[in-house]
């Protein structure tokens, strides 16, 4: 039990004046010392927490109004009209009214939804129509590929039992461009993914693994094969028909991709994934892009595996279109009827003197109306010959057709996919090829 000591503070006025006066405030303190709070001082404390709670409470609301509102971002003005542009998108005209607050509400039933309001931000169109998916809910089987920047596993969906393939991606939180392209990379698999012959995002884990980084687990449909496998590792080259299937899906695949305004970028034999019942898919959209061929703008030219890479790239071209994924699927085309790549450079250097030495060195007027940074510097001595037929003799007729077109040094001439499956080699429909490929 604390003792309690009560004393009044002396005063002069006491005893000089003896006229009723407010009693003064008694101080109560303990056997140590301690002053003990009044009655009132406590009423005063309590009214105090009282007010402060309330304006808490206050801000709490207008909190949360702000998220169901979908204003919470202070710049989404600046996302509204430059987001298209930031991912490297197409600008859409739309009534700015209209579009702001349905585009504010979606933003808002999404970060309600559990939803990472940094990935709102940048890809709202991305995630649209999901609800966020936990980490436990798939079980890791086993690794299939591990990259610099991510590792893919085969895993299965506890909540259905589907076999599907994990990609997970680490991002540096303070790294805008990174989180910028992972955006864009979600915006076009999410556009893209109503076509037989594109690989399908089927859903999307979040997590923060740390205070510096993202982690995110892609959720694709599970491809059993990759085409560089099936080409080049069965010890046995793909037949006629096989390899008709495959670019008849391939181009099918890319006529998709192109006619939505999207460049892949990276096309080669790993990126083309097939299932047992020989289904090809497109997959390997990290370096894809949005561009409109009637409104060219700067894109990087550090793309596509070397060995697959456009001459153009290689020569610091950076107002490209459809023809740098024509030129890689030439190089796939070969790589199916030969069992190996057929060209091998180690360097950039290296690679463009094979280009040049199979497909003969540019014309005298590409070099003059061509816009290529670096033409100067790897324009050859004297002119090569071209000399694919030579060269692929032992392949059909009728597919060297379409590969002296796809490897045209001129990306004008290499056409569009849409034209291409009307010619003679992909006009009679192959059977797709089964398994036992």
């Amino acid at each position: 039990m604390t003792n309690t000591i009560y004393f009044r503070p002396d005063s002069e006025e006491d005893s000089e004046n003896d006229d009723p006066s407010p009693e003064p405030e008694t101080t109560r303190v303990n056997c140590f010392g301690y002053s003990v709070p009044s009655s009132s001082t406590k009423t005063a404390i309590k009214e105090e927490k009282d007010q402060a709670e309330e304006i808490e409470c206050k801000k709490c609301k207008r909190i949360l109004d702000v998220i169901e509102n979908g204003n919470r971002y202070q710049n989404q003005k600046r996302i509204d009209d430059n987001q298209d542009y930031l991912l490297g998108m197409p600008r859409r005209r739309t009534n700015s009214r209209v579009s702001k607050n349905v585009t504010n509400g979606l933003h808002g039933e999404q970060v309600a939804a559990g939803w990472p309001i940094w990935l709102v931000s940048i890809a709202s169109e991305a995630i649209y129509g999901w609800t966020p998916r936990a980490a436990h809910t798939f079980e890791k089987l086993h690794q299939i590929s591990r990259g610099a920047r991510s590792t893919e596993y085969k895993a299965k969906d506890n909540l259905t039992s589907k076999i599907v393939a994990l990609k997970k991606v680490q991002i540096d939180r303070s790294d805008s461009v990174s989180l910028r392209s992972m955006a864009r990379q979600l915006i076009i698999m999410r556009r893209l993914d109503h076509h037989p012959n594109v690989i399908k995002l089927e859903g999307l884990v979040v997590s923060s693994k740390n205070k510096k980084c993202y982690e995110l687990h892609l959720v694709f449909e599970h491809m059993e094969h990759d085409l560089s496998e099936l080409a080049t590792g069965g010890g046995t080259k793909l037949t006629e028909t096989q390899v008709k299937s495959s670019m008849l899906q391939l181009l099918s695949g890319l006529e998709h991709c192109h006619s939505l305004g999207v460049l892949h970028r990276n096309l080669n034999g790993s990126n083309l994934l097939l299932d047992n019942k020989g289904i090809l898919k497109i997959a390997g959209f990290g370096s894809a892009s949005f561009f409109d061929p009637n409104n060219k703008k700067p894109m990087s030219n550090r793309v596509a595996n070397l060995w697959y890479r456009a001459p153009e790239l290689i020569l610091g071209a950076t107002d490209y279109g459809v023809g740098i994924d024509l030129w890689s699927t030439g190089c796939v085309l070969g790589e199916l009827l030969t069992g190996e790549p057929i060209m091998t450079g180690s360097t950039q250097v290296e690679q463009l003197h094979q280009i040049f030495k199979l497909c003969g060195s540019p014309s005298e007027a590409y070099w003059r109306t061509a816009n290529l940074l670096h033409k100067s510097l790897f324009m050859p001595q004297y002119p090569y010959k071209r000399c694919i037929v030579e060269t692929f003799k032992t392949c059909p007729p009728a597919s060297l057709q379409l590969m002296e077109i796809l490897l045209a040094i001129d990306p004008f001439e290499r056409q569009t996919a849409t034209a291409l499956l009307k010619i003679e080699f992909l006009s009679d429909r192959p059977s797709l090829m089964h398994s036992e490929a």
